[in-house]
């Protein structure tokens, strides 16, 4: 497995967080409502929430972790240090979505901080 692989297995967490996010709109609002402009903001259930928040973390997770991807690639600075930083990023943020999901705050963060610490050396590496 290569950092782009990863990459790309992150952009697919992501876009399935995005529609277990849309699925659990589904469930609570009416199609109506999720086809117009939504100008008044309902509420979703607890977990909807949730989903929502984790996607938008993940949204800015993504931001950050593909350009350092990118440097490393173009640089061809790849090695196993970036490899590994690469593969602790995508559990962390595999871990990242349930468990925020359910709500397990102690273990969300310390999955946060894991693939924070990752995109970190990333960067570090690609210097």
């Amino acid at each position: 497995m290569t950092e782009l692989t990863l990459l790309a297995a992150y952009g697919i967490l992501v876009l399935i967080t995005l529609l277990l996010q849309v699925l659990g709109s589904m469930r609570t609002l009416s199609m109506g409502y999720l086809m117009s402009a939504r100008d008044e903001p309902r509420e979703v259930g607890l977990m909807t929430a949730r989903i929502k928040r984790a996607l938008d973390n993940s949204i800015t997770a993504m931001a950050l972790f593909a350009p350092a991807v990118l440097l490393l690639e173009v640089q061809d600075k790849t090695d196993n240090a970036s490899l590994l930083a690469c593969q602790v990023f995508l559990v962390a943020r595999i871990i990242y979505l349930p468990v925020y999901a359910l709500g397990v705050p102690a273990i969300r963060t310390l999955a946060w901080l894991a693939g924070f610490a990752a995109t970190a050396i990333l960067y570090l590496l690609a210097l």
